[in-house]
């Protein structure tokens, strides 16, 4: 009887490169590479090539030159005498500043118009109708521009605030709604500060920990625990205590008016408001599609079956419907994000200063340096997007089905 040949005992041959399939694959993805990785170095040597010709040279020094502009919206210090790339940095600091606000205000706009659209009430899911079907076919530049006047010009001047005047400051004289942006009180960290930070973030672990055993307690034995009331609890009683306990560690300046303009406290810029606003609206009507796809993908037996365990409705979609949808929500709500964040570049219709603003606007126009600026601006809009998808991608694989 003849025996069959095992390939894997016979000698290596260059030609099974190309004609054995079990080396073709791999010399294809090699010689793709080695492809690719030369046309890149092409590229990047005719580039340098052509800025020589032109007396310029490929250099990031430009950096660590004296940026001569202001910035008027800032998480950090900074003056006309700063460097470049301090410049750069607080622009990135205000992009991220927007976008963290924007996923969050959006997330809860979208899920709960989301649900709305889902309601028996007709009115309710018409106005959301309204609002999802109005955001998504309106330019996001166009919301911007809404907003930012609306902003400047529905609000009162400063010297309004002035006795006898029509304007008030709200809760308890603490906060100015003004055209020039909203004043808000300023916390001043003194002595004992930090341990209290420390309390906050301790009650914030406290709370994921607690919600987590009584996730795993639910599924477990079935019982439910007031997880709502006793987050709540988490959140404010340690932090309260601990702030009478070090003897009010930290307090508030409130903005005063003085002069032409209020002074003191922490100043909002309308900038940075209606470039929030509109971000989070428009991304919002997205969301409340993928939210309504997410919940419409559960089968109708699931609520019935809840329902008919004397389950009421909210419990139902908070304990039923809502874990399962996430299954599908989660992977376009990825997209979302991103894209509010990329979406964040029109900022410089209002004059907000991001990145795009500081580094890839007027840090370019001084120094001429418009290839090394647009690439550290491609970089940092990768990174940003890579560290989202990663972080987003560890909430999907958390939630999936975990199957046996």
């Amino acid at each position: 009887m003849a025996s069959i040949p095992d390939p894997s005992s016979e000698p290596f041959r260059l030609g099974q490169l190309i004609y054995d399939r079990r080396y073709r694959s791999m010399t294809i993805q090699v010689f793709a590479f080695i492809m690719i990785m030369a046309f890149l170095w092409q590229l990047g040597w005719n580039t340098v090539q052509n800025l020589s010709a032109l007396g310029k040279d490929f250099d990031f020094g430009f950096l660590g030159s004296r940026a001569g502009y202001d910035i008027n919206q800032r998480l950090i210090e900074y003056s006309n005498d700063s460097t470049h790339g301090r410049a750069a940095i607080i622009g990135i600091l205000n992009t991220l500043l927007v976008a963290f606000l924007g996923c969050i205000l959006a997330t809860i706009i979208g899920v709960i118009a989301g649900v709305l659209r889902l309601s028996k009430n007709w009115i309710v899911a018409r106005l959301m109708t309204v609002y999802v079907e109005g955001f998504r076919n309106v330019p996001l530049l166009l919301w911007i521009l809404v907003i930012f006047a609306v902003m400047t010009e529905a609000t009162p001047q400063p010297r309004d605030f002035r006795e006898g005047g029509d304007a008030s400051m709200i809760l308890f004289d603490s906060i100015a709604i003004t055209n020039r942006g909203i004043f808000i009180p300023r916390p001043i960290w003194g002595e004992g500060s930090t341990l209290l930070v420390a309390v906050f973030f301790a009650s914030l672990f406290a709370i994921w920990a607690f919600r987590r055993y009584a996730r795993k307690k639910q599924e477990a034995t079935g019982q439910i625990l007031p997880v709502f009331w006793i987050s709540t609890a988490l959140f404010f009683v340690p932090s309260v205590i601990f702030y009478f306990i070090l003897g009010g560690p930290v307090t508030l300046q409130l903005p005063e008016l003085g002069g032409f303009n209020f002074t003191g406290g922490l100043q909002v810029r309308n900038s940075l408001i209606a470039l929030w606003f509109a971000l989070s609206l428009y991304t919002g009507a997205f969301i409340a599609e993928i939210v309504r796809s997410g919940i419409l993908a559960v089968s109708r037996g699931q609520t019935e079956a809840a329902f008919a365990l004397g389950l009421r409705p909210n419990r139902t979609m908070n304990l039923v419907i809502l874990p399962q949808a996430l299954r599908v929500i989660i992977p376009p709500l990825i997209s979302q994000y991103l894209n509010l964040t990329k979406n964040s570049s029109l900022a410089i219709a209002v004059g907000y200063m991001d990145v795009r603003s500081t580094l890839g606007g007027i840090t370019i126009n001084q120094t001429g340096r418009e290839l090394e600026g647009m690439l550290l601006l491609g970089v940092f809009y990768l990174v940003t997007s890579l560290i989202i998808s990663g972080v987003m991608n560890v909430y999907n694989n958390a939630v999936k089905l975990k199957e046996r």
